[in-house]
Protein backbone atom coordinates (compact mmCIF):
# COMPACT_ATOMS: atom_id res chain seq x y z
CA UNK A 1 0.00 0.00 0.00
CA UNK A 2 1.48 3.39 -1.36
CA UNK A 3 0.59 6.30 0.96
CA UNK A 4 1.19 10.19 0.12
CA UNK A 5 3.22 12.72 1.89
CA UNK A 6 0.62 14.92 1.24
CA UNK A 7 -3.00 14.51 3.32
CA UNK A 8 -5.57 13.69 0.78
CA UNK A 9 -9.41 13.86 1.38
CA UNK A 10 -12.82 13.08 -0.02
CA UNK A 11 -12.72 15.65 -2.08
CA UNK A 12 -9.06 14.38 -3.95
CA UNK A 13 -10.79 11.58 -5.02
CA UNK A 14 -13.79 12.71 -6.73
CA UNK A 15 -13.33 13.69 -10.37
CA UNK A 16 -15.05 16.38 -12.25
CA UNK A 17 -18.42 13.99 -13.66
CA UNK A 18 -21.51 13.94 -11.42
CA UNK A 19 -23.23 11.19 -10.75
CA UNK A 20 -26.25 10.33 -13.47
CA UNK A 21 -27.93 8.14 -10.90
CA UNK A 22 -31.73 8.18 -9.79
CA UNK A 23 -32.83 10.02 -6.88
CA UNK A 24 -32.20 7.87 -3.63
CA UNK A 25 -30.66 5.15 -5.50
CA UNK A 26 -28.27 2.87 -3.55
CA UNK A 27 -25.06 4.00 -5.55
CA UNK A 28 -24.50 6.46 -3.73
CA UNK A 29 -23.64 5.55 -0.75
CA UNK A 30 -21.30 2.88 -2.18
CA UNK A 31 -19.96 5.83 -4.58
CA UNK A 32 -19.76 7.66 -1.17
CA UNK A 33 -18.15 4.98 0.88
CA UNK A 34 -15.66 4.09 -1.53
CA UNK A 35 -14.11 7.87 -1.52
CA UNK A 36 -14.27 7.89 2.45
CA UNK A 37 -12.64 4.50 2.48
CA UNK A 38 -9.99 5.59 -0.06
CA UNK A 39 -9.30 8.78 1.92
CA UNK A 40 -8.71 6.71 5.08
CA UNK A 41 -6.40 4.36 3.85
CA UNK A 42 -4.31 7.72 2.33
CA UNK A 43 -4.30 5.59 -1.04
CA UNK A 44 -2.17 7.94 -4.05
CA UNK A 45 -5.22 8.25 -7.22
CA UNK A 46 -1.91 7.03 -9.55
CA UNK A 47 -1.84 3.69 -7.69
CA UNK A 48 -5.85 3.02 -7.88
CA UNK A 49 -7.98 1.31 -10.61
CA UNK A 50 -11.40 0.97 -10.79
CA UNK A 51 -13.04 -1.48 -12.73
CA UNK A 52 -16.34 -2.01 -13.93
CA UNK A 53 -18.57 -4.01 -16.25
CA UNK A 54 -21.89 -2.64 -17.81
CA UNK A 55 -24.95 -1.35 -15.27
CA UNK A 56 -25.96 1.52 -13.28
CA UNK A 57 -23.29 0.51 -10.72
CA UNK A 58 -20.77 -0.10 -13.34
CA UNK A 59 -20.65 3.92 -14.03
CA UNK A 60 -19.14 4.56 -10.72
CA UNK A 61 -14.82 4.32 -12.50
CA UNK A 62 -16.14 8.11 -14.42
CA UNK A 63 -17.06 9.54 -10.69
CA UNK A 64 -13.54 8.77 -9.16
CA UNK A 65 -10.19 10.59 -10.23
CA UNK A 66 -8.29 7.38 -10.09
CA UNK A 67 -7.74 5.18 -12.92
CA UNK A 68 -10.42 3.72 -14.18
CA UNK A 69 -11.59 0.76 -16.74
CA UNK A 70 -15.79 0.58 -17.75
CA UNK A 71 -15.03 -2.75 -19.60
CA UNK A 72 -17.75 -5.10 -21.01
CA UNK A 73 -20.93 -6.51 -20.02
CA UNK A 74 -19.66 -9.24 -17.39
CA UNK A 75 -15.77 -8.64 -17.85
CA UNK A 76 -14.75 -6.51 -15.11
CA UNK A 77 -13.21 -9.53 -13.11
CA UNK A 78 -10.83 -10.99 -16.07
CA UNK A 79 -9.95 -7.16 -16.88
CA UNK A 80 -9.51 -6.29 -13.13
CA UNK A 81 -6.90 -9.54 -13.01
CA UNK A 82 -4.80 -8.41 -16.35
CA UNK A 83 -4.62 -5.37 -14.30
CA UNK A 84 -3.45 -6.86 -10.99
CA UNK A 85 -1.00 -9.18 -12.33
CA UNK A 86 0.69 -6.42 -15.04
CA UNK A 87 0.78 -4.12 -12.01
CA UNK A 88 1.05 -5.90 -8.83
CA UNK A 89 1.40 -3.06 -6.71
CA UNK A 90 -1.67 -1.18 -7.54
CA UNK A 91 -4.63 -1.33 -5.67
CA UNK A 92 -7.50 -2.44 -7.70
CA UNK A 93 -11.01 -2.80 -6.91
CA UNK A 94 -13.83 -4.26 -8.73
CA UNK A 95 -17.17 -2.44 -8.90
CA UNK A 96 -20.34 -4.16 -10.73
CA UNK A 97 -24.03 -5.17 -10.11
CA UNK A 98 -25.88 -8.32 -9.18
CA UNK A 99 -26.59 -8.61 -12.88
CA UNK A 100 -23.29 -7.98 -14.10
CA UNK A 101 -21.15 -10.24 -11.69
CA UNK A 102 -24.04 -12.84 -10.94
CA UNK A 103 -25.75 -13.39 -14.50
CA UNK A 104 -23.41 -12.44 -17.50
CA UNK A 105 -20.03 -12.30 -15.76
CA UNK A 106 -21.10 -15.20 -12.98
CA UNK A 107 -18.60 -17.67 -15.06
CA UNK A 108 -15.85 -15.67 -13.79
CA UNK A 109 -16.57 -15.30 -9.89
CA UNK A 110 -16.15 -18.68 -8.61
CA UNK A 111 -12.29 -18.43 -10.36
CA UNK A 112 -11.41 -15.89 -9.17
CA UNK A 113 -12.02 -16.48 -5.48
CA UNK A 114 -10.77 -19.38 -6.01
CA UNK A 115 -7.33 -17.96 -6.79
CA UNK A 116 -7.29 -15.83 -4.51
CA UNK A 117 -6.18 -13.07 -6.77
CA UNK A 118 -6.00 -9.54 -4.52
CA UNK A 119 -8.60 -8.15 -5.79
CA UNK A 120 -11.20 -6.08 -4.10
CA UNK A 121 -14.79 -6.80 -5.49
CA UNK A 122 -18.06 -4.44 -4.49
CA UNK A 123 -21.25 -6.25 -5.74
CA UNK A 124 -24.43 -3.65 -5.63
CA UNK A 125 -27.40 -5.53 -5.26
CA UNK A 126 -30.79 -3.97 -6.22
CA UNK A 127 -32.24 -7.04 -7.12
CA UNK A 128 -33.32 -5.90 -10.71
CA UNK A 129 -31.77 -4.48 -13.90
CA UNK A 130 -32.25 -0.85 -13.48
CA UNK A 131 -30.22 0.62 -16.81
CA UNK A 132 -32.44 -1.91 -18.95
CA UNK A 133 -35.66 -0.73 -16.99
CA UNK A 134 -36.71 -3.72 -14.93
CA UNK A 135 -36.03 -6.87 -15.81
CA UNK A 136 -35.61 -10.05 -13.07
CA UNK A 137 -31.84 -9.95 -12.05
CA UNK A 138 -30.36 -13.53 -11.17
CA UNK A 139 -31.22 -12.12 -7.45
CA UNK A 140 -34.50 -10.85 -8.15
CA UNK A 141 -37.47 -12.99 -5.26
CA UNK A 142 -39.60 -15.79 -6.39
CA UNK A 143 -42.59 -14.42 -7.27
CA UNK A 144 -40.73 -10.92 -8.51
CA UNK A 145 -43.01 -9.49 -11.35
CA UNK A 146 -40.90 -7.37 -13.71
CA UNK A 147 -41.62 -6.77 -17.78
CA UNK A 148 -38.83 -9.99 -18.13
CA UNK A 149 -41.15 -12.03 -15.33
CA UNK A 150 -44.90 -10.61 -16.13
CA UNK A 151 -46.14 -13.87 -13.88
CA UNK A 152 -43.51 -13.61 -11.16
CA UNK A 153 -39.99 -15.24 -10.74
CA UNK A 154 -39.88 -19.01 -10.88
CA UNK A 155 -35.76 -19.33 -10.37
CA UNK A 156 -34.99 -19.80 -6.94
CA UNK A 157 -32.17 -16.40 -6.27
CA UNK A 158 -28.93 -16.70 -6.80
CA UNK A 159 -27.23 -16.04 -3.16
CA UNK A 160 -23.80 -13.62 -3.90
CA UNK A 161 -22.61 -14.47 -0.18
CA UNK A 162 -22.88 -17.89 -0.08
CA UNK A 163 -21.35 -18.20 -3.80
CA UNK A 164 -18.48 -16.57 -2.85
CA UNK A 165 -17.83 -18.41 0.13
CA UNK A 166 -17.90 -21.51 -1.28
CA UNK A 167 -15.93 -20.65 -3.83
CA UNK A 168 -12.87 -19.71 -2.06
CA UNK A 169 -12.76 -16.35 -1.08
CA UNK A 170 -10.56 -15.14 1.71
CA UNK A 171 -12.51 -12.14 2.77
CA UNK A 172 -16.64 -11.88 2.83
CA UNK A 173 -18.84 -9.25 4.09
CA UNK A 174 -22.47 -7.84 3.40
CA UNK A 175 -22.89 -3.94 3.77
CA UNK A 176 -26.40 -2.27 3.40
CA UNK A 177 -26.65 1.31 1.38
CA UNK A 178 -28.47 2.75 4.50
CA UNK A 179 -25.36 2.47 6.71
CA UNK A 180 -22.47 4.24 4.70
CA UNK A 181 -20.26 4.85 7.96
CA UNK A 182 -20.06 0.80 8.44
CA UNK A 183 -20.04 0.49 4.19
CA UNK A 184 -17.09 2.56 4.55
CA UNK A 185 -15.42 0.90 7.10
CA UNK A 186 -15.97 -2.61 5.21
CA UNK A 187 -14.31 -1.43 1.64
CA UNK A 188 -11.16 -0.21 4.04
CA UNK A 189 -11.26 -3.62 5.64
CA UNK A 190 -11.55 -5.66 2.16
CA UNK A 191 -8.67 -3.49 -0.07
CA UNK A 192 -6.15 -4.10 3.38
CA UNK A 193 -7.25 -7.70 3.21
CA UNK A 194 -4.69 -9.59 0.94
CA UNK A 195 -6.22 -11.88 -1.27
CA UNK A 196 -9.78 -11.76 -3.18
CA UNK A 197 -11.73 -9.79 -0.96
CA UNK A 198 -15.86 -9.34 -1.52
CA UNK A 199 -18.36 -7.11 -0.22
CA UNK A 200 -21.99 -7.82 -1.04
CA UNK A 201 -24.01 -4.17 -0.83
CA UNK A 202 -27.99 -4.01 -0.79
CA UNK A 203 -28.01 -0.90 -2.91
CA UNK A 204 -31.93 -0.41 -3.62
CA UNK A 205 -33.11 0.65 -6.66
CA UNK A 206 -35.52 3.02 -5.95
CA UNK A 207 -37.46 3.61 -9.64
CA UNK A 208 -37.74 0.22 -10.55
CA UNK A 209 -37.57 -2.16 -7.27
CA UNK A 210 -37.54 -0.15 -3.82
CA UNK A 211 -36.53 -2.06 -0.85
CA UNK A 212 -35.37 0.38 1.55
CA UNK A 213 -38.09 0.09 4.07
CA UNK A 214 -37.69 -3.74 4.11
CA UNK A 215 -34.43 -4.08 4.38
CA UNK A 216 -34.32 -0.94 7.14
CA UNK A 217 -36.82 -3.61 9.20
CA UNK A 218 -34.97 -6.70 8.40
CA UNK A 219 -31.59 -6.27 7.84
CA UNK A 220 -29.46 -6.94 11.07
CA UNK A 221 -25.93 -6.93 12.37
CA UNK A 222 -23.54 -10.11 12.58
CA UNK A 223 -23.39 -11.21 16.60
CA UNK A 224 -20.54 -9.22 17.99
CA UNK A 225 -18.67 -12.66 19.22
CA UNK A 226 -18.66 -13.61 15.31
CA UNK A 227 -16.16 -15.95 14.93
CA UNK A 228 -15.19 -14.56 10.96
CA UNK A 229 -12.87 -18.02 10.76
CA UNK A 230 -15.06 -20.07 11.20
CA UNK A 231 -16.09 -20.79 7.47
CA UNK A 232 -18.68 -23.82 8.10
CA UNK A 233 -20.70 -21.27 10.24
CA UNK A 234 -20.49 -18.47 7.92
CA UNK A 235 -21.97 -21.32 4.92
CA UNK A 236 -24.52 -22.70 7.55
CA UNK A 237 -25.91 -19.07 8.29
CA UNK A 238 -25.83 -18.16 4.74
CA UNK A 239 -27.63 -21.55 3.77
CA UNK A 240 -30.29 -20.99 6.58
CA UNK A 241 -30.49 -17.00 7.52
CA UNK A 242 -34.13 -15.50 7.76
CA UNK A 243 -32.77 -11.61 7.59
CA UNK A 244 -30.21 -10.65 6.00
CA UNK A 245 -26.81 -10.25 8.44
CA UNK A 246 -24.50 -7.06 7.93
CA UNK A 247 -20.47 -7.12 8.41
CA UNK A 248 -17.36 -9.30 8.23
CA UNK A 249 -18.88 -12.79 7.22
CA UNK A 250 -15.08 -15.10 6.77
CA UNK A 251 -11.60 -13.76 6.45
CA UNK A 252 -8.61 -15.80 6.36
CA UNK A 253 -4.87 -16.02 4.69
CA UNK A 254 -3.47 -18.28 2.18
CA UNK A 255 -1.30 -17.72 -0.66
CA UNK A 256 -1.61 -14.66 -2.77
CA UNK A 257 -1.69 -15.40 -6.31
CA UNK A 258 -0.52 -12.58 -7.84
CA UNK A 259 2.56 -12.82 -5.47
CA UNK A 260 2.82 -16.16 -5.82
CA UNK A 261 3.40 -15.76 -9.70
CA UNK A 262 5.74 -12.69 -9.48
CA UNK A 263 7.69 -14.87 -6.65
CA UNK A 264 8.54 -17.69 -9.01
CA UNK A 265 9.48 -15.02 -12.14
CA UNK A 266 13.01 -15.14 -10.17
CA UNK A 267 12.84 -18.70 -10.20
CA UNK A 268 11.97 -20.00 -13.95
CA UNK A 269 14.40 -19.43 -16.29
CA UNK A 270 14.03 -18.24 -19.82
CA UNK A 271 12.08 -21.33 -22.08
CA UNK A 272 15.25 -22.43 -24.27
CA UNK A 273 13.19 -22.45 -28.09
CA UNK A 274 16.09 -23.59 -29.97
CA UNK A 275 16.72 -26.59 -27.31
CA UNK A 276 13.12 -27.44 -27.95
CA UNK A 277 13.16 -27.49 -31.58
CA UNK A 278 16.67 -29.78 -31.47
CA UNK A 279 14.54 -32.56 -29.98
CA UNK A 280 12.22 -33.00 -33.31
CA UNK A 281 15.28 -32.77 -35.86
Amino acid sequence: MVTSAVTLTVKDYKSDVKPTWCPGCGDFAVLSATYKALADLQLRTERVVIVSGIGCSSRIPYFLSTYGVHSLHGRALPMASGVKLASPDMTVMVMGGDGDLFAIGAGHMPHAASRNLDLTTVCMDNQIYGLTKAQASPTSNIGHVTKSTPYGVAAKPINPVLTVLAAGATFVARGYSAKPKMLAELFVAGIKHKGFSFIHVISPCTEFNNTYSFYDAQATDLPADWDKSDLQKALGLALTEEKPHLGVWYEAERPVLDQVLHSLEKEIKPFDTGAYLKRFE
